[in-house]
């Protein structure tokens, strides 16, 4: 008669897995199990690292041996909400325009977020992880806004996810960005240099003196009807960036709930917009494993491309 019953796991950490916490390495592991029970078990000493206890903090390194305990899944939490989800994640294989053994691309479609938290259970690394089970390692590379679509990287190494992370940390990563702004863009306008300061009760960002230095250069792309397209392209990365200098520069992006203009909204809705027109449309980096020079775009949905030709009609 077949035993089912769980049994305890010795793992041996490989280099991909080295400097990741232990906790996330754990839910990441063990992955139908509850985040409650995951830190139960380590605080009860049930999870060892080289026969000794350790805390939720602790970074693994290379060569460790992590004892994990058998887990009995209460039925209940078996079934969670992931099922409910499944459309969504189907649909996001499909948004994938690049993939090798180091790292993925997703072209992430606006109002998705990138990770689940602020009540939201499930975003894209989630249902990533949900489509690919068998992914030994999955992690966010960067962030982008949860209502901004386009590039997004996911390392499937840790040794890329380190190697990329460091890319960004040089600023040797370039971002280019395409939005919609109100008005007509200044053509000597071609850098907003303003430090941002974020509120963190409210999570609303302004240009204030005492906020971090942050650059974000700009393009003129196109001259709509009381509109421009631009490109912009963060030289820092600070949280809501492009948006809140375009702001700043008198010409908010169209959509954008935070730092918008209704007027704007109602006049592009008319040509079928209703959600933030800003998409991060090309990267450029280096391969973490190659070195092969890497330059990746992301189409935009029909709706954007449609608002376009629609205000590029009204302008003839």
């Amino acid at each position: 008669m077949k035993d089912d019953k769980p049994k305890v796991q010795f793992i041996e950490i490989s280099d991909d897995f080295a400097g990741q916490r232990i906790d996330n390495f754990l839910r990441a592991r063990l992955k139908n199990v509850p985040k409650s029970m995951i830190y139960r078990i380590l605080r009860k000493g049930e999870v060892r690292v080289n026969k000794k206890r350790i805390k939720p903090e602790y970074k693994l390194q290379d060569g460790d041996l992590v004892r994990v305990p058998p887990v009995v899944v209460p039925e209940r939490e078996e079934q969670a909400p992931v099922s409910t989800k499944l459309d969504k994640v189907a649909k996001l294989e499909s948004c994938i325009i690049y993939e090798d053994d180091h790292m993925l691309i997703l072209n992430k479609p606006s109002g998705t977020a990138v990770h689940g938290g602020s009540g939201l259970k499930f975003g894209a690394i989630e249902a990533l992880r949900a489509l690919r089970p068998d992914a030994r390692f999955l992690e966010l590379v960067h962030r982008i806004d949860r209502d901004t679509s386009g590039i997004l990287l996911v390392a499937k190494k840790r040794s890329a996810l380190r190697q990329l992370q460091e890319q960004f940390r040089q600023k040797t990563v370039q971002k280019y960005y395409y939005a919609l702004v109100m008005g007509e863009w200044k053509a000597s306008c071609k850098k907003v240099t303003a430090p941002l300061l974020k509120n963190e009760v409210n999570s609303i960002v302004r240009v204030n003196p005492n906020g971090k230095p942050s650059d974000t250069r700009f393009k003129i792309i196109e001259r709509l009807e009381q509109a421009t397209l631009i490109q912009a392209s963060p030289v820092t990365g600070r949280t809501h960036q492009i948006r809140v200098h375009c702001q700043y520069a008198g010409h908010p992006i169209a959509w954008d709930d935070r730092y918008g203009d209704p007027r704007f909204d109602a006049y592009t809705k008319k040509v079928g917009l209703n959600r933030l027109f800003l998409h991060a449309a090309n990267i450029q980096f280096t391969h973490p494993q190659t070195d092969e020079k890497m330059d990746i775009s992301a189409p935009m949905e029909p709706m954007l491309v449609k608002a376009i030709e629609q205000l590029r009609r009204k302008s003839a």
